[in-house]
């Protein structure tokens, strides 16, 4: 997501400073460290600050992964927050990833930001995540919580991974592919954050006032199961998809995170988006897949 968020802004007009874990490289860098507090001076001075780090969630969930996908969200969003509340020169807006894996595995539910959340690990992660940026909140910023469905993109993600075994004829359903899958195009995801760091008196009509705050759900306005997920990536690609992964099978590889990541179903719709005016480009699976294959 940042690799893709950060030559869209850059080309946009706003100059950037990332912060990054390395020694910095330019001036355009700055050193932290998310498992400790922040200097307030580090933070001072920015009109946005936008989080996007965490630990990556595949894999097999082990106790320590598991510790890992929490503490590296929960324990940077907090120190962040706390520095930006605390900062001489604080930010307007300070955006903050989440995930549509607030909501849990909920069947054909249609979910909005209004939902409640779910049950298991992820929709506790997401909610102590979210609840994490509330001290900026208190010290008056605008917090956004980018509640994120599955990103496409050619360059990483989920796409990248299932292209290789579907342009083989090795591709086909997960489980019985009736979960829903909440997918956004990354270049919908990039102009949906643009959107939201735009001034509200610039968007025009009727919904011109409307200035986004709390938890914004970053999907397409049309999600699919994961049956017609398959189906069309593999029309795209001119090759079968006849090989299922049995839920059974997925259980066995990857443990807790096949029944909360794989075979779960968020039927997620992006409500704030839309009543806020934003049009996504891609709102179809098929021209979202025509453009980036």
């Amino acid at each position: 997501m940042g690799s893709a968020l950060v030559p869209f802004l850059e080309s946009h007009g706003y100059p950037t400073t990332r912060l990054v874990r390395h020694k910095p490289r330019s001036e355009s860098e700055l050193q932290w460290n998310p498992t400790r507090t922040i200097p307030t001076q580090l933070v001072s001075g920015f009109d946005v600050v936008i989080h996007l780090s965490g630990e990556n969630i595949a894999g097999r969930w082990t106790e320590q992964k598991k510790c890992r996908i929490r503490e590296s969200r929960v324990f940077s969003t907090e120190f962040l927050a706390q520095a930006l509340a605390k900062a001489d020169f604080p930010p307007g807006t300070f955006i903050c990833a989440s995930a549509t894996g607030y909501y849990g595995n909920r069947g054909d539910e249609i979910l909005t930001e209004d939902s409640l959340s779910g049950e298991g690990f992820l929709p506790e992660v997401c909610r102590e995540w979210e609840a994490a940026a509330q001290p900026a909140s208190d010290g008056g910023i605008r917090v956004v919580n980018l509640r994120t469905g599955i990103v496409l993109s050619r360059d990483g993600g989920a796409l990248k991974q299932m292209l290789l075994p579907f342009k083989l004829g090795l591709g086909g359903r997960i489980g019985d592919g009736r979960q829903w899958w909440s997918w956004i195009h990354v270049d919908d995801l990039v102009s949906a954050v643009h959107h939201i760091l735009s001034d509200s008196r610039d968007r025009a009509g009727p919904a011109s006032s409307v200035v986004l705050t709390g938890p914004v759900n970053m999907t397409a306005p049309n999600p699919v199961t994961n049956e017609e997920f398959t189906r069309v990536l593999a029309r795209k690609l001119k090759r079968p998809a006849l090989l299922p992964a049995p839920a059974f099978a997925l259980r066995l590889m990857f443990g807790e995170l096949a029944d909360e990541g794989l075979l779960a179903s968020t039927r997620v719709l992006p409500k704030k988006l839309t009543e806020s005016g934003f049009e996504s480009k891609y709102p179809e699976l098929a021209d979202a897949l025509n453009d980036l294959l």
